[in-house]
């Protein structure tokens, strides 16, 4: 085939793994503004809510390993185009969904093909690019994620504003038509390695890092350690619990993997992290991961309940991020020549803290402008398509092609679970923030009794300060309304600043990073194979 024949079809393939990845990644996000509709058509209980929102997230993180394994053993294309459809029909599954038991079970399900789909699309760009084109498909990958992470919500507002929330599930199947058609004429047949499937590890895995994710998810809403609502064991929280099973499971896990890794055929092959680069490059993920998505989590709360922003308009305000994230992409293949991955890593890092440390001074404030907000945004968007992009692209640039699927799952684990940490951490302390603020301003005004101002601070907690539109209504309430919108808007400088922070020390951390084997960014891209039939 001619070289720019095999170039051509090289980029189509990246479109299908580009659209796969942004439909798993907006699935995460768009949940979050679709809820309250769902509660109202189907009139599920807060307890549904919940699992609807955080189910995907759990099995998704859970099976990640185990995918990336299944990629090496049966091909990496093989897996992403079984991804492709279970995420198509679990995606209808959730659309026609006529209880809060079947969208639950289909949540579950969509995190299966979810997993299926993240690791390998790893695999795929590190089989199909090589040398300077390898940074710029890492660049698109990135930039993806990035913009699907801010387009989520406004779809997500727009379906339940002018049309139905089914219709942000419903829209995946096209997509999913496309992309599967995509990946079978112009992605190339995977390589595969010999071996077959850890299963006592697998079911190890699947225990630790499920409960793990369980416990990042729930810890705020149980309690970490003593239970704070309805489920307990002697007084212990169900995630303080969870925790436990998650590091005695992990901790076997481990053992086991590094004795297979000698003699057997691990899941987790140890010896990968002997790589510097893949060692110190996944510290680093899970250092970034910590702070570079956990205030978007909560920063729609902020603009719609204390700034007034409807739920269409809080996810709008969020596209500068993903405007940022694609002026990322063009600017990564004018300045491949110039800067390596690493340094794509590093410039990302500075630019995503400089732009939360600007939030925050911009959100000490309850009347904040909203283009000091998208300006802040989009430098945010920037610094995300370049940093999470090539930070995999560092991370992965020496793992040997046969055990390329298994290091993007263990890679994807690192981030996810870093993601997962991050969002606990700091949805802990904004809600902490704000509940203890709201305190203590009701507390020095001598307004209200001791008894009535935790009430009015639990109802605003409980709520994410969807209360304050009613306190505010009502002349009695509207001290309460302001001091909850004062500290809202606290709890998001504080947590800027620190999810800022956290940054600062993911770029500390890749100083750890060597710079990968020269001779591999020089390889040639490789030549497109003939379909197998």
């Amino acid at each position: 085939m001619p070289v720019e024949e095999a170039g051509y079809r090289r980029w189509l393939g990246l479109v299908a793994i580009a659209l796969g990845v942004a439909m798993i990644v907006v699935d995460t996000t768009i949940v979050n503004v679709i809820t309250p509709a769902v509660i109202e058509d189907l009139g599920i209980n807060s307890t549904q809510a919940q699992w609807i929102q955080e189910s995907y997230a759990i099995v998704f993180a859970a099976l990640l390993l185990i995918f990336g394994r299944v990629a090496d053993l049966i091909g990496a294309r093989r897996v992403f185009a079984v991804g492709v459809v279970v995420f198509g029909v679990t995606s209808l599954l959730a659309g026609l969904a006529p209880s809060g038991e079947v969208l639950i079970l289909a949540r579950f399900l969509q995190g299966v093909g979810g997993a299926m789909l993240l690791p390998t699309s790893l695999s795929l760009l590190n089989q199909t690019f090589r040398g300077k084109e390898r940074g710029q498909a890492y660049a698109v990958w990135g930039s993806t994620i990035g913009a699907a992470t801010a387009v989520g919500p406004v779809i997500g507002g727009w379906f339940a504003e002018h049309a139905s929330w089914r219709w942000a599930f419903g829209i995946n199947v096209p997509l999913v038509v496309l992309i599967f058609i995509l990946t079978v004429v112009f992605i190339t047949p995977s390589p595969r390695s010999a071996g077959r499937i850890d299963v006592p590890g697998a079911l190890l895995s699947v225990a630790g890092l499920g409960a793990l994710a369980y416990g990042l998810v729930e810890g705020r809403t149980y309690g970490w350690v003593t239970s704070i609502r309805g489920a307990d064991v002697a007084g212990l929280s169900p995630v303080f619990l969870a925790l436990i099973v998650a590091a005695v499971t992990l901790t076997l896990f481990v053992l086991r993997q590094i004795r297979l890794s000698r003699s057997g055929q691990p899941l987790m092959d140890t010896r990968l992290f002997r790589i510097a680069s893949f060692r110190n490059g996944n510290l680093a993920t899970v250092i970034i991961g910590l702070g570079e998505f956990g205030i978007v989590a909560v920063l729609p709360l902020w603009l719609q309940f204390t700034l007034g922003y409807s739920s269409l308009q809080a996810g709008a305000a969020l596209v500068p991020l993903a405007i940022g994230s694609f002026v990322a992409n063009g600017m990564s293949f004018g300045l491949a020549e110039k800067l390596s991955a690493l340094s794509f890593v590093r410039l990302g890092l500075a630019l995503e803290a400089a732009a939360l440390a600007a939030l925050a001074v911009v959100a000490a404030t309850t009347s904040a402008p909203w283009w000091s907000i998208a300006i802040a945004m989009f430098v945010y968007g920037i610094g995300v398509g370049f940093a999470t992009a090539q930070v995999t692209n560092v991370v992965l640039a020496d793992v040997p092609p046969t055990e390329a699927g298994q290091g993007s799952g263990i890679q994807s684990t690192f981030r996810q679970l870093g993601s997962a940490l991050g969002i606990a951490v700091l949805t802990t302390i904004f809600f902490s923030a704000l509940g203890n603020q709201v305190k203590d301003t009701l507390t020095t005004n001598g307004q209200f009794p001791a008894d009535q101002i935790d009430r009015y601070a639990a109802t605003v907690t409980d709520s994410a300060g969807a209360a304050i539109a009613p306190l505010a209504a009502d002349p009695a309430t509207a001290t309460v309304a302001d001091a909850a919108r004062t500290a809202m808007a606290d709890g998001i400088a504080l947590g800027s600043a620190i999810a800022a922070g956290l940054l600062l020390l993911g770029l500390v951390a890749t100083l750890l990073i060597p710079a990968t084997r020269r001779t591999r960014d020089e390889e040639p891209a490789p030549q497109e194979a003939e379909p197998v039939h």
